[in-house]
C-alpha cells in the first residue's frame, strides 16, 4: 500500500467512492430506526430503553418482527456483525447515510397507512408495516456488496517466499521499533485523552439522537412535538442534507482555519444554547415551528460533526501510520461502549422526565435538554489542558 501511495497520482476518487458507498450502507440500518423506531416498539407491546451479506438477511428480518425479543435479537446481530465502521472513517458517506436513512424510514414506513391506495392492509406491507424500509435498505446493502468486489485489499499478501525475506532483511529494525511502540500505546495519553474526549461526545450525540425522535413524537402535553415518523424524517433528512452539504464544501476551510482542536472546542460551546432552545420551540407551530426545528437540528448535525471529525483528527495525530490501526481499535471499542449505554440510558431520562412535567426545577423536557447539555459541557472542558494533551 505504501508503494501504491507513493506511486499514485491525485485524489484516490475510486477508493474514495468504494469506502463512501459501504459507509452509507452501514448507517442505513441505523438511520433509517430514527423516525419509526417508537412506533414499531408500540406496535410490538413493550418499552425499550453490521459484513454486508449478514447484514441484508439481518435488517430485512428485523422488518419482520414480530416479537420484541425478536427486534431485539436482529438488532444485536446487525450491531455484532458491523465491522465496517471500525476501520472505514468516511463521514461524508455517515452524512449521506443521515439524508437517506430518514427519508426511507420516514416515508416507507406504515406503507399501508401512508399509502393505502397503493398498498393493502391484507399485503406483507400490511402485515409487517416496518418491512419495507428495512427491505429497500437491504437491497441497497446487496448492491454495495457487489460492488466491493472491486474495492483493493489494504493487506499486502506476498507471493513468494524469496519477496517476503527481503522483505523482512530490508525492514528488521523498522519491525522492532514499531514493536516497542506498539507496548506502549497505553501509555500515550495525547492519544487516551482524545479518545475519551472522543467517546464523551459520541455518548452526547448518540443520546441526542434517541430522544430527539421520541421528544418529537410525542404528544404536546408531554412537552412534545406530536410528529409522525413521516414527518420526523423529513427533518431528519433536511439536516442530513444540511449536514452533507457542510462536509463537502465548508468543513475543510473551517479546518484549515481554526483547527481540529479550537474548531470543536467552538462547536461544542455553540451547542448548549442551541440545544436551549429545543424545550421552548413546543409552544410554536406551524411555519415558525418548521424554521426553528429545521435551523437547529441543522445546526446541531453541523456542529456535532465538527466535534466528532475534529476528536478523530486527533487521535491520528497522536499516534504513527503504523499504530493508527490499532489505535483506531481501541477508540473504536470505547466509542462503542458509549454508544451502548447511551440509547438505554437516554430512553430512562426521557421517561423520568416525562413524570415530572409540573416541577419548578426544569419541568419535563427542559430536564432532559438540561442533562444532554451537561454531557456538552464536560466533553467541553477535556479538550482543554491539562486534561488533552498536544503530541509534539
Amino acid at each position: 500500500m505504501e508503494r501504491k501511495l507513493e506511486s499514485s497520482q491525485g485524489i484516490p476518487y475510486k477508493e474514495f467512492f468504494f469506502v463512501g458507498i459501504t459507509t452509507i450502507a452501514s448507517s442505513l440500518p441505523i438511520s433509517s430506526l430514527f423516525p419509526f423506531l417508537y412506533f414499531m416498539v408500540k406496535i410490538l407491546k413493550s418499552s425499550i430503553y453490521d459484513p454486508l451479506f449478514l447484514r441484508v438477511i439481518f435488517n430485512t428480518l428485523f422488518g419482520l418482527s414480530v416479537k420484541y425479543w425478536m427486534a431485539i435479537a436482529t438488532r444485536f446481530l446487525l450491531g455484532a456483525l458491523n465491522g465496517m465502521l471500525a476501520p472505514i472513517k468516511v463521514s461524508t458517506g455517515w452524512g449521506v447515510g443521515l439524508v437517506v436513512g430518514p427519508a426511507i424510514g420516514g416515508y416507507f414506513a406504515q406503507p399501508a397507512k401512508q399509502y393505502p391506495n397503493v398498498f393493502s392492509e391484507k399485503s406483507i406491507f400490511g402485515r409487517f408495516p416496518y418491512f419495507l424500509p428495512c427491505l429497500c435498505i437491504s437491497l441497497i446493502a446487496l448492491v454495495v456488496l457487489i460492488s466491493c468486489i472491486w474495492l483493493p485489499e489494504t493487506l499486502h499478501k506476498h507471493k513468494d517466499t524469496e519477496g517476503e525475506i527481503e522483505m523482512i532483511d530490508n525492514s528488521r529494525s523498522t519491525l522492532e521499533e514499531d514493536s516497542h511502540k506498539q507496548k506502549s500505546l497505553y501509555k500515550n495519553w495525547p492519544l487516551i485523552s482524545s479518545i475519551i474526549a472522543y467517546c464523551v461526545f459520541t455518548l452526547h450525540d448518540t443520546a441526542y439522537s434517541e430522544i430527539f425522535s421520541l421528544w418529537a413524537v410525542s404528544e404536546k402535553r408531554y412537552g412534545g412535538l406530536s410528529f409522525s415518523s413521516k414527518e420526523v424524517g423529513q427533518v431528519l433528512a433536511v439536516a442530513g442534507a444540511g449536514l452533507l452539504v457542510y462536509q463537502l464544501f465548508i468543513y475543510r476551510s473551517v479546518h484549515k482555519f481554526l483547527g481540529s482542536i479550537n474548531s470543536s472546542r467552538i462547536a461544542s460551546a455553540l451547542s448548549v444554547p442551541i440545544l436551549a432552545t429545543y424545550p421552548f420551540m413546543t409552544h410554536l407551530s406551524g411555519f415558525r415551528l418548521g424554521i426553528a426545528l429545521y435551523l437547529g437540528t441543522i445546526l446541531k448535525g453541523v456542529l456535532s460533526i465538527t466535534i466528532i471529525t475534529g476528536t478523530s483528527l486527533l487521535q491520528n495525530n497522536a499516534v504513527s501510520q503504523s499504530q493508527r490501526g490499532a489505535a483506531n481499535g481501541i477508540s473504536t471499542t470505547a466509542m462503542s461502549f458509549f454508544k451502548a449505554i447511551a440509547p438505554a440510558g437516554a430512553g430512562a431520562l426521557f421517561s423520568w422526565a416525562q413524570e415530572r412535567q409540573n416541577e419548578a426545577f426544569f419541568p419535563g423536557d427542559q430536564m432532559i435538554f438540561f442533562i444532554l447539555n451537561v454531557i456538552e459541557l464536560i466533553g467541553l472542558a477535556l479538550t482543554f489542558k491539562p486534561f488533552l494533551a498536544i503530541p509534539n
